[in-house]
Order: structure tokens, then C-alpha cells, then sequence
């Protein structure tokens, strides 16, 4: 890649599927989401497909709770002649305080898959870029399950992906319950493939009484080739609620 790439960002809310009869996050499940951002960590590093060789010293240093989003990142740490070190972090966020921890950490051994034809070198270590402030990103690799007969991704998938993305960034921006009272407009610009990365980013551009309109853009990228395109884009409306679930007083959006 170009330039300085960011890291491999994934961000979710905790399910109660997703955790035991405490309201604690399986650690399967933590594992699956840091395995996902160690894969596409190194294959949009590398341009290559890879597979998880081995996950090294994984450290839960603390539950993470239903209700609670996830919030994970991925970098790589080093590069061999056929494999990478990716770093996962996983922290935890509530929504309602803001407050952040760091529940697990691991590091993945990616390894390529095509090792055996393919001699050229893996590229080095990047300079990641740092994160910008005030929108919420998160990556998704389609899936054939996410996709109808022709390998497209559903409309209706990648709608719940981007309501997803602006549920987050209206509760970090109000730090209360909200709820969305209107998708404004929303725009299919191109298809999704399956096996394409999709890139989610958020943020909540006006602020009215009690409502937010987030703003959100997703976007494809082929993971072999680096090729990337907005595929589609649209605003939500979110209100704040108070205590009592009425619409409550959203706070004024600060110009960085």
C-alpha cells in the first residue's frame, strides 16, 4: 500500500448469544474477532492470502460485558520471508460513560498461503497513520453468507452494517440510549463481492435538539489487487433518549 495505511480497525456490540449465563463475552468469540483483524491485517498488507499458522501468548486481562462494544485493532509487529507477526488489541467500551479498557491481547502468526510458488518478499513493517478523530471505523470481509446466488452482497447486509456504524457513532458522540428515527437517503453507487473487504466509517455531521444525522460511507476494497471504491453511502437519524426513553437534549456537535 501507498502512503501510510491505517490499522485494521473492527468494531461490534456484544450480543447476549455471544456470552455466558454471566453476561460475560465467550472467549471464542474474542478470538474469532481478533483472528479476522489478524487476517485482514496481513492480506491488505500484503496483497496475498494467509492463514492462521499459530496464535501466540493470549492475555484476557478482563471480561468484556453484554452491552458492551468491541472495539479492536490490528497492526503488524514483523514480517519473515513468509510470515507476519500481528499485534490484536481488543478493548472494551461503554457506551453510556466512554470508559475504555483493554480486556485481551495476542499476537497471530500469519503465514501465506501461496508460500510455495510465490518467492517474492512480503513487504516491510508500515508506518501506520494515526487515527482520525470523531468517526467511528470499522472493516467487514463479505462472506458467501452474506451474499445472494451471484456472490453480491445483500443491500439489506450492508445496510445493517452501516446502521450498526452509526448507532456507535451517535452514543459516543451523546453518551446516552439512542435510536434511529430515519434512514434520509441512502445510495447503492456499486456492487460488493464476496471475499472484498469492506471498510465502514461514521460520524455525525449535524446535531438538531435531540437528534444526530451520521453521516456514513462504506467502501470495497479487493484484497489481492488494492483496488477501492465507494459502494455506498448514506445518513441516519438518531435520537437521544433520557432515562425515562423520551427524546432527550442531544449535545452540540464541537467543530475540531
Amino acid at each position: 500500500m501507498s502512503g501510510h495505511p491505517h490499522k485494521v480497525r473492527l468494531a461490534d456490540l456484544v450480543f447476549p448469544d455471544q456470552t455466558n449465563h454471566q453476561g460475560d463475552m465467550f472467549g471464542g468469540a474474542a478470538l474469532a474477532f481478533m483472528d479476522k483483524v489478524a487476517f485482514l491485517a496481513a492480506a491488505r498488507l500484503a496483497r496475498r492470502g494467509f492463514v492462521t499458522a499459530a496464535v501466540e501468548r493470549t492475555d484476557f486481562k478482563s471480561p468484556v460485558l453484554v452491552g458492551e462494544l468491541v472495539d479492536l485493532s490490528g497492526e503488524v509487529r514483523s514480517v519473515g520471508r513468509t510470515s507476519m507477526n500481528v499485534r490484536v488489541s481488543l478493548w472494551a467500551e461503554d457506551l453510556l460513560t466512554g470508559i475504555r479498557r483493554l480486556t485481551t491481547e495476542g499476537d497471530f502468526i500469519m503465514v501465506a498461503t501461496d508460500r510455495k510458488t510465490n518467492k517474492a518478499p512480503l513487504p516491510p513493517v508500515p508506518d501506520y497513520a494515526p487515527e482520525p478523530k470523531g468517526v467511528t471505523r470499522t472493516a467487514e470481509l463479505v462472506f458467501p453468507g452474506d451474499t445472494d446466488h451471484r456472490g453480491l452482497l445483500f443491500g439489506g447486509r450492508a445496510l445493517n452494517l452501516m446502521e450498526k456504524a452509526a448507532f456507535v457513532a451517535a452514543s459516543r458522540h451523546a453518551r446516552c440510549s439512542v435510536v434511529m428515527a430515519a434512514l434520509k437517503e441512502i445510495n447503492f453507487a456499486a456492487p460488493i463481492h464476496v471475499g472484498e473487504m469492506i471498510e465502514i466509517t461514521a460520524r455525525v455531521a449535524r446535531v438538531g435538539r435531540t437528534s444526530m444525522r451520521v453521516a456514513v460511507r462504506l467502501c470495497a476494497e479487493d484484497l489481492q489487487t488494492g483496488a477501492r471504491r465507494q459502494a455506498t453511502e448514506g445518513e441516519f437519524v438518531m435520537v437521544a433518549l433520557g432515562e425515562d426513553g423520551k427524546p432527550t437534549k442531544a449535545p452540540p456537535l464541537i467543530k475540531e
